[in-house]
């Protein structure tokens, strides 16, 4: 069975920073791309920073040289350094992991992110 575990999300302030966690159990973790994406009420779901099986990595405008996503393969674990925070980036944070060649795609449960003073 499939799971990815995120964690870290959490009240606060403008301009403050947070790190969040996903944990993935059940794939062959160090063979697909893993992505964070985030929803905020009344919006889609959008791409925040993805980095491949590979190394390579993806961020979306609006979080370049704020954020910073990394990977530990030994713990089946991806990580978003979130810094410089603002209230435009309240939202669910989801965690996905993607195998294109095999057609997999998996989803956390999300996590709550919000910036508030």
């Amino acid at each position: 069975q499939v799971q990815l575990v995120e964690s870290g999300g959490d009240l606060v302030q403008p301009g403050g920073s947070l790190r969040l966690s996903c944990a993935a159990s059940g794939i062959n973790f160090s063979f697909y791309t893993m992505g964070w994406y985030r929803q905020a009420p009344g919006k889609q779901r959008e791409l925040v920073a993805a980095r491949s099986s590979g190394g390579s990595t993806n961020y979306a405008d609006f979080v370049k040289g704020r954020f910073t996503i990394s990977r530990d393969n030994a713990k089946n674990t991806v990580y978003l350094q979130m810094n410089s925070l603002s209230s435009e980036d309240t939202a669910v944070y989801y965690c996905k992991a993607n195998q294109v060649r095999l057609g997999r795609e998996y989803w956390g449960q999300g996590t709550q992110v919000t910036v508030s003073s």
